[in-house]
């Protein structure tokens, strides 16, 4: 089966979930022109990196994305894999993802799991719990969190799964773009599975990010890829070629868990 993607690569305004929806609802109006199947975008894409404030811009259960989304997935009929958002819950103000299939319904949700320390995240956000894995039209995905990628055994848990396709939604700094890339393309390579990966574009007081959001076929090859600024990345997978690399080289089969 194939899937066009969609990849908003959006600049946020640092704190203002006002103004950053505005912006999403844009480029989801300027995606939807090429009828893409799933629409993906970035981390934290509400409010940026303002952990100073996240007490007052978190959302409550993550219900104003939530209707967001709901809402447009069913104008648009595009499933969504609504990047991340902060999102008030009894364990405190977590990093969520929030997936909607294209009638509307929540298909998944996760919350990043690895928290990254070089900018704060641990002294303002909980940690998850549970794996990220989803299905849309009968096919198993997984999604994770930036930093995650550094975790080759977390997303191999994912992998343990049979999905087909791993989405990845970030703030990834620009002098860590060898890493971004590099890190994708292994995780690829090493789970033979497509790896979607939307990056923020712009900056905020402390940092500027990469861009260069990425889709990666199960064999590392990059079939697509942005540049620094904000942009649509539009591609499209076809998931029988996960099936050709791994009855090609068996490496599901051939791994030796008892040992490790």
């Amino acid at each position: 089966m194939k899937f066009k993607i969609a990849c908003l690569q959006m600049d946020i305004a640092f704190g203002d979930p006002a103004q950053n929806y505005k912006n999403a609802s844009k480029l989801i109006a300027q995606a939807n022109g090429q009828n893409p199947d799933i629409i993906v975008l970035p981390e934290l894409w509400t409010t940026g990196y303002d952990l100073d404030n996240l007490k007052t811009t978190a959302e409550e259960e993550a219900q104003a994305a939530k209707v967001f989304f709901k809402d447009a997935a069913m104008e648009y009929s595009s499933h969504f894999i609504g990047g991340s958002v902060a999102n008030k819950t009894e364990a405190g103000i977590e990093n969520t993802l929030l997936v909607f299939d294209k009638n509307g319904e929540q298909a998944g949700t996760y919350s990043k799991l690895h928290l990254f320390k070089l900018m704060d995240e641990h002294l303002y956000l909980a940690a998850g719990k549970e794996k990220g894995l989803f299905s849309l039209d009968g096919h198993k995905f997984a999604g994770l969190i930036c930093y995650d990628i550094r975790f080759p055994e977390w997303v191999r848990a994912h992998a343990l799964h049979d999905v087909e396709a791993m989405f990845v939604v970030a703030e990834w700094p620009i002098q860590r773009l060898e890493h971004w890339r590099a890190l994708l393309i292994a995780r690829a390579i090493e789970n033979q599975c497509f790896i979607v990966a939307c990056n923020r574009a712009g900056s905020d007081p402390n940092n500027t990010f990469a861009g260069h959001s990425m889709v990666i076929n199960p064999w590392g090859e990059v079939i697509a890829e942005g540049g620094e600024g904000e942009e649509i990345l539009l591609t499209e997978i076809d998931l029988d070629e996960v099936k050709e690399a791994r009855s090609r080289i068996p490496i599901f089969t051939d791994r030796r868990p008892e040992l490790y």
